[in-house]
């Protein structure tokens, strides 16, 4: 006989086989706990059943300090651990590492730990995040291409800002196939570039919604380029994605408000905008018509030609001030003169002369003053008023006091 095996050898083998299948070392496995077993050692020994079979299940003591309630007959359980061959019985079972409630509450365990895990590997990290544009061309949305939300989506976009391109990805967002078509279409709007990118889906139950919290669909939001908004179901619903994306909104509708401006905003604020560069267009024009309307006064002001006509003005005053002060000089000098005029004629020998007076020299051209001068015989000119004349002295005899003090009377009436 030819290739027998010891039991030993056949258990071994077996197990070699279940520690070598990838699939089998973590596993998770939904059933309902009978025959629960709390041994003395700390050990959990327990089977998980359904209507089509059943299986040995244990969790070991140092597994079972984390586990948070109280495991009993009947309970709907999911298990993860490692399916395993047990050599001496030659029986396979699964070794339990975790237990959470089946149902809402296993989903919910399931979705605070890969919260945990995307937290801790820096998914969740606000300096991660890409800024929202303001303005935008293209909308790219991975949706159900029937169905309220992709509608929703459209009216908003339309009613906002009929210039935008909707680009969408027809996704499947439910069922096995949710992920990758999720995945995809990600992937698919990146490549094409579009400004902003709606992720979502409507309404439903936490099942429904679980391909968003998935692990696959949170990794694709972080990597990608584009901006994310995520919009999984109602206000109350919290997805994975929506941790991750750039943006969260509570709904598709308030997605499509939050990536597409309002047009009509933009237009009431450029109207704004236009009227207030007029009235400050407008304000500066009326400060700068002030400023050149004064400068223009201050180069009159400051002007050579208005200078000269000052100048010339001034000059003009000041030649008329110059005539006058002549004038008056002028006239005090003629009044003066008249008087000097008038001394002169007093004092002068020809108006002597014409008052009777006349004057002698004798034959040498002397003036005769005094009686000592001349002797009878001596030939003397007289001059008088309108000539002269010769005369020979026939006679002389000087004058008495009285008559000096006479004539030295006549002399000074004549002076005065």
């Amino acid at each position: 006989m030819k290739n027998v095996y010891s039991v030993g050898q056949v258990n071994s083998y077996i197990r070699n086989m279940f520690s070598q299948d990838f699939m089998l070392r973590s596993i998770y496995v939904r059933g309902e706990v009978s025959n629960c077993k709390y041994h003395s050692s700390g050990h959990l020994y327990f089977t998980l059943k359904d209507e089509k079979g059943a299986i040995a299940c244990v969790m070991f003591s140092g597994y079972r300090k984390g586990l948070k309630f109280h495991l009993e007959e009947g309970q709907q359980i999911v298990a993860l651990g490692s399916v395993e061959v047990y050599e001496r019985d030659g029986k396979y079972q699964l070794y339990a590492k975790e237990i959470i409630p089946d149902g809402a509450g296993w989903l919910y365990e399931k979705f605070e730990r890969l919260k945990k895990e995307l937290e801790e590997r820096g998914l969740f990290a606000p300096e991660y995040k890409q800024p929202i544009p303001k303005y935008i061309c293209t909308l790219g949305v991975v949706t159900a291409p029937a169905g309220a939300a992709v509608q929703d989506i459209i009216n908003i976009t339309r009613r906002r800002n009929p210039y935008v391109q909707i680009i969408l990805y027809p996704a499947i967002v439910q069922g096995d196939q949710a992920v990758p078509s999720i995945v995809n279409g990600i992937r698919a709007l990146e490549r094409i570039g579009v400004d902003v990118m709606i992720v979502g889906r409507g309404g439903g139950s936490i099942e429904d919604l679980w391909a968003f919290n998935d692990e696959a669909v949170a990794q694709a939001v972080f990597d990608c380029s584009v901006p994310v908004i995520s919009a999984v179901g109602h206000e109350t619903d919290t997805t994975i994605i929506d941790f991750v994306s750039d943006l969260r909104a509570p709904t598709p509708s308030a997605a499509a408000e939050l990536a597409v401006y309002d047009v009509r905003q933009l237009l009431e604020l450029m109207q704004g905008r236009r009227a207030d560069l007029n009235r400050r267009m407008q304000n500066r024009l009326n400060r700068e018509s002030l400023r050149l309307q004064h400068m223009r006064q201050r180069l009159q002001y400051l002007s050579p030609a208005n200078q000269i006509r000052e100048k010339r003005m001034q000059a003009i005053r000041l030649e008329e001030d110059l005539n006058a002060a002549m004038r008056h000089v002028l006239e005090d000098r003629r009044n003066r003169l008249r008087i000097y005029v008038e001394r002169l004629k007093v004092l002068s020998p020809l108006e002597k002369l014409s008052q009777g007076f006349s004057r002698v020299e004798d034959g040498e051209g002397r003036t005769v003053s005094d009686i000592e001068q001349i002797h009878p015989g001596d030939l003397l000119t007289v001059y008088v008023k309108n000539g002269r004349a010769l005369a020979e002295v026939k006679e002389t005899a000087a004058w008495n006091p009285q008559e000096l003090a006479k004539g030295q009377k006549a002399r000074e009436r004549l002076c005065r």
